[in-house]
């Protein structure tokens, strides 16, 4: 598989088997992603993968603690703006239409975002943690180390889901992972083998045309 194939396959999963990876691949993974880019080598990610009894005890820790709402926490930006308000609204749209689930009901909608706090069932939860002094562009670098992990992810017949929703319990988390001080959960990712007889991974989200996000300026 090259990496244009591993691009267009890559999507994210919210339903997985509950066959474990080996620690040997896990740690694979891992190890090849971080030949990502960082500005000045810094190489700025901690990296933490669980499964099993240390996954469940931070998933338990998660669960009985109440969301940290700083700005710095949420996923969007408030009052969000055209064209991204739209593209939220339809993937999400397109996403409740996959299981059957009306917008209507409430209920419903609620206990499967709640499933984001159980990494959608994935055998492996992996947090991306950050220093805290650091600034954007090693925000940017997290960002190139994480589209690695999740090609590479592909590439060895895994599925993935990136998550910022585990920002919100960033304090919990540094306590329930033992994180050094200076580092707190910039991301996660559940990771493990999809179950593609879930309805819910029928989904394909839609990208924008290129037209309306790049330009050409120069060429022949």
């Amino acid at each position: 598989m090259d990496v244009a194939q591993a691009l267009r396959q890559r999507r994210s999963v919210r339903a997985f088997l509950p066959e474990v990876p080996s620690a040997a691949l896990v740690q694979t993974l891992l190890q090849e992603a971080a030949q990502a880019a960082s500005g000045g080598n810094l190489q700025p990610w901690r990296v933490l993968a669980l499964t099993g009894e240390p996954l469940r005890q931070a998933l338990a820790a998660v669960a009985q603690a109440q969301p940290e709402e700083a700005p710095s926490n949420q996923s969007y930006p408030p009052s969000l703006w055209e064209p991204y308000r739209t593209r939220r609204f339809a993937n999400g749209e397109d996403l409740y239409r996959a299981i059957g689930m009306p917008r209507e009901d409430k209920a419903a909608r609620l206990e499967q975002l709640a499933k984001n706090a159980e990494f959608f069932g994935a055998p492996v939860g992996i947090f991306v943690c950050v220093d805290e002094r650091m600034g954007l562009p090693q925000w940017a670098d997290l960002g190139i180390y994480l589209q690695s992990l999740m090609l590479l992810a592909v590439h060895y017949g895994l599925a993935t889901c990136a998550q910022g929703f585990w920002r919100r319990y960033a304090g919990t988390l540094q306590r329930a992972l033992a994180l050094p001080e200076p580092y707190h959960v910039a991301c996660g990712l559940a990771l493990g083998y999809e179950d593609q007889a879930a309805p819910i991974n029928a989904l394909r989200s839609t990208c924008a045309p290129w037209e309306e996000w790049a330009e050409l300026r120069g060429f022949a």
